[in-house]
């Protein structure tokens, strides 16, 4: 190839031909209970402060006479208390600290789970 007199070489450069992938589902058509709860808790990320103030309400009410009850009539150790206090200031610190929904959710149910716990196992 001839330009105003100057010769110019072609390179010789390697060309990829795109990939034919072929059209294949990704979906998965059975979703598991995690993938269910966390697609629920994704959904709940405008509601987070809302969520916040549940937890709150719920932990004040609910979960904080725990150990209270339990001390007092069950003869229960003291580190119930300090469970309790430490749940329940987790749950402040995260909301207040901006922890995402899932890690707000995840919290408050963990706590609901352990407060449940220590019920069953000094009451019955």
């Amino acid at each position: 190839m001839h330009f105003c007199g100057i010769k110019i070489i072609d390179m010789a450069t390697l060309t990829n031909t795109t990939a034919q992938w072929s059209d294949v589902s990704l979906t998965n058509t059975n979703p598991s209970l995690i993938s269910k709860i966390t697609a629920w808790a994704d959904k709940q990320a405008a509601n987070r402060t809302l969520w916040f103030m549940v937890s709150l309400i719920a932990q004040g009410v609910l979960f904080l006479p725990v150990p209270a009850v339990l001390l007092y009539y069950f003869h229960a150790p003291i580190f119930i208390l300090a469970v309790t206090l430490g749940l329940f200031f987790s749950n402040i610190i995260a909301g207040m600290g901006g922890a995402g929904i899932r890690a707000m959710l995840g919290l408050f149910a963990f706590s609901i789970i352990v407060h449940l716990l220590m019920i069953i196992t000094f009451i019955i």
